[in-house]
Order: structure tokens, then C-alpha cells, then sequence
């Protein structure tokens, strides 16, 4: 997608504002950005379920505390609702509600650890419900009742803790990553039929979000992730033009650039800078077809926000950067074609996949643990060579344009990013056999030379990822977004097509 132009200076109006800047309800929501407390790393999974229990213990004619589902290993998945109005009687999340017409009061529903390598909506969660509870005028302000799940994979949360304690230390980061393969994310794995392609295999974690949204059919939805490097971006469930301006300067006040490169998705449509539709993946299937891949074999399952969309659900994500780095949103032409940028992130992620690949073929048969780091590799892995084949293709058919500096930025980080994650989880499958005492002496030997590889590769993200953000920066720009989306949903009828899967 073509990134942005380069902003031109605009007068400002006789009020002091610019052309196109958040109007006085907006600019009300870009003040929520400076009122995260400060934070030095992220809460683990015992830490945040404790943080939000005290805080129903202290308002307990407010807070409700509900168990919505298990986990994959057996861990209670708790919600807790947050009432506006203490005389009502709460929602019951047990089984699906009948449409009231008496029943008007708008529900939200917040979504944190959708997938587990993303924790600042932990921080942006607890910080969401300390404030409803505590400020008469902002529960007033939206009604109804806020469903807050703090954490919907506590399994591979807890197999990233080993970094949060020390979010800006970027070697921790990658030699302590797990993110599950897509038919394991929660985020992915909801119903979908489409064509040739047909996905059932609901996670426990999957079903009840789904439960949850059942119960309450919500006027708006947010999953909470975050990125890795770069800007902040969005995804919207339907075009809000009225909000454009309030996102844009959310992380302006902040200090955080938006991403508006190349897209981690080509086939969502571009609102405006750094805004997009929601990943659909009928469009997405149909892109793939496109390109000569088998879509049905690639695609896993649908998203929260096709499911919602039944509802007629405003759904909203904000993605911010662990990383912050200028080039994300530098529109400057290059005198280079953006196919070219795409066709040398292709190049990078074939040479990362045949790597690794060789590596993960030769220590395979030697394995004796199905840990979740070697569960993932092996969908992951081989995933890059299919990509960087889909991106060759892709490359042949894109309009000859300069590439931006942004989008040479995109390009260049996500093929970092991939070296990292799926190199860090590889060297954890295979530490892992070492520290069982199960490891012969292929595995070491595999050991050894990918971390010779990955130290290197280390050294080379390092300048490209960027400068930490602190943490109650991120949770701030996040959680002021998420209001203003919100507030959006709480006055906009449900206009969403519904769900076709």
C-alpha cells in the first residue's frame, strides 16, 4: 500500500488548533495518554490476576469477578465486569442473551493477552478498570458495563516471562520469545468457512471469548496487542473518519511516530496514515489464491472481530511499539521501487528459512521433548519460504512507485523481526534438551551453531529496532485510543455487515 506523504506545515485555525486536528471531545481523550503510573516492566500472569483482585476487593459493589473459561492446561480464564450502575443487576456470561429491546445499556468488552508475546494491554487493562472504578465521570460518561479480560493465554504468557521483567533489554527479548503457531493463537482460531477452506478446531481459550461475546453481543470490542518496532498502527472494524484525527495524535502526544509504511498485511484497506480494516480472512484467502499459494493449507481460523460482527460490533485495535524508530513514519521517496524493498525482505526471509530449516531437519530426529518452542518452529519455519515465495510473486504485480523510507523501514524490521522470534524459539527447544540432559550430540552441535548465528543477528536488529518506549507510554497511547474508539461505538448504531463465515 502507498504510505503517506510527507505532512506539510499547515496555519494553524484562529483557536490555535490545526487542519484536521481532534475536535474537543478528541482532544479530551489524547489527555488519558499522560495518566498511566509510571512502570518498569510488565506484570506476570500471578502479578496482574493479584493486581486485578485487590482492585474488585476495593469496590466490590462494582467489580464482578467471573471465571469464562479454562486454558489449554487447566488454568481458570477469569473476566471481571465493571458496572456503571451498581443497581443494575450484572450480566450473566453463563449462556447467550436474547435480544431486550428494553436493554440499552451499551457493554464493552477488553481483551488483553490475545497473543501471549504482547503485554502492555496487561498494563493498559488493569489501568482501564482502576480508572472506572474509581472516576465517577468517566463511568458516567460511557454507561453500561466493561468486561475486562486480563489475560485470555496464560499458558504462553508465562513462557514470556522471562523478559518482561526487563522490557528495553532486547536480547532478553528475543532469547525469551514464544508466540504459538497460528492454529494455536487465540486471536485466530474462531470458526471460519470460506471456499476450500474450513477451520473448527476451537481453542478452549478461543471458546470462551466466544461465550463472553455470546452473552454480552458488545457495542465495542478491543483485543490488545502491541509490535515490536517502529509506529503505532490500527485496525477498525468499519471506517470512523471522524476519528482519524484523535488517533493520529494520541502518539504524537506521546512523542511515538505512526507506522505508515508497508503494511503487515497487504490486502487490508488503508483509511487514512497508519489506519486500517480489520485482517479478514476471506480477503485474505482470496490474496493468497492470488498469488498462487494453496490459501485453504495457509489460513487457520477467523478473529474476534468476525465473530462480533454478528452484533453489529465496533471492533479496535491499537498496536504500539515496544521500539520507537523515526523511519516508520518518514514518507521521503527513495530512488528505489517499492517492489525492490519487497523483493530484499523476500530474499532475507528465504535465506532465514533455509537456516533454519537445515538446522531444525538435522536436530529433529534427536529431540526427545515436544516442548511449545519446538511445536511452534516447526509451523513457523518453514512458513518463511512460503513467504518469501508469495512476496517475489507479490513483487511482480505491485504499481511501479519509490519506495518511502517508511516503507524500506517496514521491509527491513519485519525480516529482523522473523530472524529473532523464530531463531530465539528454535534456541530454546533445542537449550531445552541441553538443561533435560537429553541432548546428544547433534542437538549441541545445532546449539552451537545457531547461536553463533543469532549473536550476529542480534547485533544487526539492534540499530534497526529503535529505542524502548517506556512502558507506561505505551499502556497510555493504547488505553487513550481504546477510549476515544469506544466512544466512537457508544454513539455510532451498529452498522457492521455481520458475519459471513
Amino acid at each position: 500500500m502507498p504510505a503517506a506523504d510527507p505532512k506539510p506545515s499547515t496555519p494553524a485555525a484562529a483557536d490555535g488548533t490545526q487542519p484536521g486536528a481532534p475536535d474537543v471531545a478528541g482532544r479530551r481523550w489524547v489527555e488519558h495518554v499522560a495518566t498511566v503510573p509510571p512502570a518498569d516492566a510488565y506484570p506476570g500472569v500471578d502479578e496482574l490476576l493479584a493486581a486485578f483482585r485487590a482492585l474488585a476487593a476495593r469496590h466490590p459493589e462494582r467489580v464482578t469477578e467471573r471465571r469464562i473459561g479454562t486454558s489449554g492446561l487447566g488454568e481458570p480464564l477469569l473476566c471481571f465486569s465493571v458496572r456503571a450502575d451498581t443497581t443494575a443487576t450484572p450480566r450473566t456470561i453463563d449462556s447467550p442473551r436474547s435480544p431486550d429491546p428494553d436493554d440499552t445499556a451499551p457493554h464493552y468488552v477488553v481483551v488483553g493477552g490475545v497473543h501471549p508475546n504482547e503485554p502492555v494491554g496487561a498494563v493498559t487493562a488493569l489501568h482501564l478498570a482502576t480508572a472506572l472504578c474509581e472516576d465517577p465521570s468517566l463511568r458516567g460518561h460511557f454507561g453500561g458495563e466493561w468486561h475486562v479480560v486480563p489475560c485470555v493465554d496464560p499458558d504462553g504468557a508465562r513462557l514470556n516471562e522471562g523478559w518482561f521483567r526487563s522490557p528495553t533489554d532486547k536480547r532478553l527479548y528475543g532469547r525469551h520469545f514464544y508466540r504459538p503457531a497460528g492454529d494455536k493463537q487465540v486471536e485466530w482460531t474462531f470458526p471460519f468457512a470460506y471456499r476450500d477452506a474450513y477451520f473448527d478446531r476451537v481453542l478452549p481459550e478461543t471458546f470462551a471469548l466466544m461465550r463472553l461475546i455470546d452473552a454480552t453481543r458488545p457495542r465495542f470490542l478491543t483485543t490488545l496487542h502491541n509490535c515490536e518496532a517502529g509506529g503505532v498502527y490500527y485496525y477498525l472494524s468499519s471506517p470512523a473518519p471522524e476519528l482519524y484525527p484523535v488517533l493520529e495524535a494520541i502518539p504524537a502526544a506521546a512523542g511515538i511516530p505512526l507506522a505508515t509504511g508497508e503494511p503487515e498485511a497487504a490486502h487490508t484497506p488503508r483509511h487514512a496514515p497508519a489506519v486500517y480494516g480489520c485482517i479478514d480472512m476471506r480477503d485474505a484467502y482470496d490474496h493468497l489464491d492470488g498469488l498462487g499459494a494453496d490459501a485453504a493449507a495457509e489460513i487457520a481460523g477467523s478473529s474476534s472481530a468476525a465473530y462480533a460482527a454478528r452484533y453489529g460490533t465496533f471492533y479496535f485495535v491499537t498496536e504500539v511499539p515496544h521500539w520507537s524508530h523515526p523511519e516508520a513514519d518518514d514518507g521521503t521517496p527513495l530512488p528505489r521501487r517499492h517492489a525492490d524493498v519487497i523483493r530484499e525482505r523476500a530474499a532475507s526471509l528465504r535465506a532465514t528459512g533455509l537456516l533454519l530449516g537445515g538446522l531444525l531437519d538435522r536436530a529433529l530426529p534427536h529431540l526427545t521433548l515436544r516442548t511449545p518452542f519446538l511445536a511452534a518452529v516447526r509451523a513457523f519455519v518453514p512458513s518463511l519460504v512460503t513467504a518469501a515465495d508469495l512476496e517475489t510473486n507479490r513483487a511482480a504485480e505491485l504499481p511501479d512507485r519509490p519506495a518511502t523510507v517508511a516503507d524500506r523501514y517496514a521491509c527491513l524490521h519485519s525480516a529482523h523481526s522473523c530472524r529473532i522470534r523464530f531463531g530465539g524459539m528454535l534456541l530454546r527447544a533445542l537449550a531445552a534438551e541441553i538443561t533435560a540432559g537429553t541432548a546428544g550430540p547433534v542437538v549441541r552441535a545445532c546449539h552451537a551453531e545457531l547461536l553463533a548465528v543469532y549473536e550476529g543477528w542480534e547485533a544487526e536488529a539492534d540499530p534497526v529496532t529503535g529505542e524502548p518506549i517506556p512502558v507506561a507510554t505505551l499502556a497510555g497511547v493504547q488505553y487513550a485510543a481504546l477510549l476515544a474508539a469506544a466512544d466512537h461505538a457508544r454513539t455510532a448504531a451498529g452498522t457492521a455487515e455481520g458475519d459471513r463465515t
